[in-house]
């Protein structure tokens, strides 16, 4: 048994907004599968995608606190003059410089229209087959103890792991990395950016869940009610959902 990210949740208080933003970032497309703004690849709505992990926007009434997000998306870019171009698209969307603390890097540091940093990275040959998005980041203090929990609570390969970062990606070789960086700081609020995973078809959802608890998750009460995802926390508090199979 395994589980596989299906899509990044990203809560805004204005999911129409936020969706065309990233719709237009990603050049993807906004679906209306229900009461969220799904942001997948052109062509049609396929959920989960075999590839992409797609972005579902949620409408929240909590605006977003000045708390650094600890997951965050880094796009991909084929050339300087590309990142350029990108960056300069994106400014012009609506997106606004970010000071992270991050210095002089050679990537560019953003936030979406509601605040959610993201990075614009410059051309990286490690990312050239990755679509749009080229990695889930998450902020962690171990990324030693983040690759033993998440290499087992995934049906994913993990490609690195050293002191300072840890590095996942499907094991078909498609589609975004999923990437635990040491930073500094602690997770102080519920973040605005999570990872909501899905069962395979004909696998047992508590299961996967009872599965993830003895690796280390914990139960998460955000007030959600009866829903038919469960709500965990990895053994550093960051927030994940398991999806029912649909």
């Amino acid at each position: 048994m395994a589980l596989r990210p299906a899509q990044v949740n990203l809560k805004a208080l204005d999911d129409s907004a936020v969706g065309r933003f990233w719709a237009e970032a990603l050049g993807w497309s906004v679906y209306r599968p229900g009461v969220t703004a799904y942001v997948g690849p052109v062509g049609g709505f396929v959920w989960p995608d075999p590839v992409a992990i797609g972005i579902n926007v949620i409408t929240v009434p909590e605006p977003r606190t000045t708390a650094k997000n600890r997951v965050h998306l880094d796009l991909a870019t084929t050339s300087a003059a590309h990142q350029a171009e990108l960056v300069a698209r994106l400014k012009a969307l609506g997106a606004t410089p970010a000071d992270v603390g991050q210095g002089e890097v050679p990537w560019t540091v953003l936030a979406d229209p509601e605040g959610n940093e993201f990075c614009v990275l410059e051309p990286r040959e490690v990312y050239r087959d990755t679509g749009p998005i080229a990695a889930v980041v998450v902020d962690c203090a171990d990324p030693r103890a983040m690759a033993r929990f998440w290499d087992e609570a995934l049906d994913w390969t993990l490609h690195e792991v050293a002191d300072d970062h840890a590095v996942l990606r499907s094991a078909k070789g498609a589609g975004p990395y999923l990437e635990f960086l040491r930073t500094p700081g602690v997770k102080t609020v519920p973040d605005r950016v999570h990872l909501d995973l899905l069962p395979y078809p004909g696998d047992d959802k508590a299961a996967e869940v009872a599965r993830l608890r003895a690796l280390g998750a914990a139960d998460l009460d955000l007030g959600q009610g009866d829903v038919p995802w469960t709500c965990l926390t990895d053994p550093e508090g960051h927030e994940f959902c398991v999806l029912a199979p649909s």
